[in-house]
């Protein structure tokens, strides 16, 4: 097992739940097996929410998610600040990559 810190994405939550993906599955399962330095952020919860209730082949029970996220705030939260949403604002421009993607790759390098 890594001690490296690894910031994940949402996608890497919502493969966990996806069994109409079973090798992304497998994927993400090793990643949360294999790493002890897992970080998220209060983002990657919420858009874990939205796209395992809403936007799977098969949406998970809302309750059963709320389970998830529960869980999945057993490990360290990094919390979006102010500084964080202007840094990711500029990042997206920058790099011409969505706010969204600015904002968790700013909200990984604040940890």
């Amino acid at each position: 097992m890594s001690d490296k810190i690894v910031f994940l994405d949402t996608n890497v939550l919502v493969y966990l739940f996806d069994f109409d993906a079973p090798e992304k599955k497998t994927i993400a399962e090793g990643i949360m097996r294999d790493h002890a330095g897992i970080r998220l952020s209060t983002q990657v919860l919420q858009e874990f929410y939205v796209t395992v209730t809403r936007k799977l082949g098969r949406p998970m029970p809302p309750e059963q998610a709320l389970t998830a996220v529960e869980h999945f705030q057993t490990y360290p939260i990094a919390v979006i600040t102010n500084d964080i949403i202007t840094k990711g604002i500029r990042r997206s421009i920058d790099s011409e990559i969505s706010f969204w993607d600015g904002l968790i790759v700013e909200t990984a390098l604040a940890e």
